[in-house]
């Protein structure tokens, strides 16, 4: 199963990503998203984690969408 997840920076053995989809800056509050990408990966299949949900959801990303985690 593939999962979207947060990538921790600066911390070793974190797995080879598949595609970066975008990244959130807590400390400039900034979300950066890549939209078609995160469609297309949600269309196949993936799970969005609850940290990866909850911030999805606080850039309304399923303001349009009939989606909901599993």
């Amino acid at each position: 199963m593939v999962k979207l997840r947060l990538k921790r920076c600066g911390r070793k053995q974190q797995g080879r990503d598949l595609q970066k989809v975008g990244f959130y800056d807590p400390i400039k509050n900034q979300t950066c998203l890549n939209v078609p990408a995160i469609l297309y990966f949600l269309e196949k299949g993936a799970q969005p984690t609850r940290t990866v949900y909850d911030t999805l959801k606080k850039a309304e990303f399923f303001k349009d969408k009939e989606r909901t985690l599993s």
